[in-house]
């Protein structure tokens, strides 16, 4: 890769991160206060779905976590914690989140430097991806980590929680 074509993975990555983990830690306060005010149940939000085979808002949540605290171990050459999945109220939620967002900004940014090629292996049970560290972020981790932050809106949305635009961009 040429000096010109050179990425600061960090700076792409991190910063990026931690701007969507913090905006959906904000929603989630908003749908918190939402439900208690209409005495909805924390259980009935947190297994909210768009679609009978679609994963509940909880599992956004814990989804969510789990792209930004690889990602960031991954590219920051740091070992991923594990985490198990047990949220089952708002409170679970936001320390999950909170937890995520002290992790991401713990990882040192010097362990970025060559990141954009470095070799990332992910086992799942039925496969395995193999990415360069570049390619893992753009083609893998944003797109992800988008899609579960703007599926749990989404969810948020569509059970009636009075979130807009400015609730997903945050700023």
């Amino acid at each position: 890769m040429s000096e010109a074509a050179k990425i600061d993975m960090y700076k792409a990555s991190v910063p990026v991160m931690l701007n969507a983990l913090t905006n959906l830690k904000a929603i989630l306060a908003k749908a918190e206060a939402w439900a208690a005010e209409k005495n909805i149940k924390d259980a009935t939000v947190l297994n909210a779905r768009l679609a009978l085979d679609m994963l509940p808002f909880v599992k956004q949540i814990q989804i969510t976590s789990d792209t930004a605290k690889g990602a960031a171990a991954r590219l920051g050459g740091v070992e991923n914690p594990s985490w198990a999945d047990e949220e089952a109220t708002f409170a679970d939620l936001h320390a999950r989140l909170q937890k995520t967002i002290d992790f991401v900004k713990s990882v040192d940014a010097k362990g970025f430097e060559g990141a954009e090629t470095r070799d990332i292996v992910m086992k799942f049970p039925q496969r395995t991806l193999e990415f360069k560290g570049l390619d893992y972020l753009t083609g893998f981790v944003l797109p992800n980590l988008f899609f579960h932050v703007t599926t749990a809106y989404a969810i948020l949305r569509h059970s009636g929680a009075p979130l807009g635009k400015a609730d997903f961009l945050g700023g």
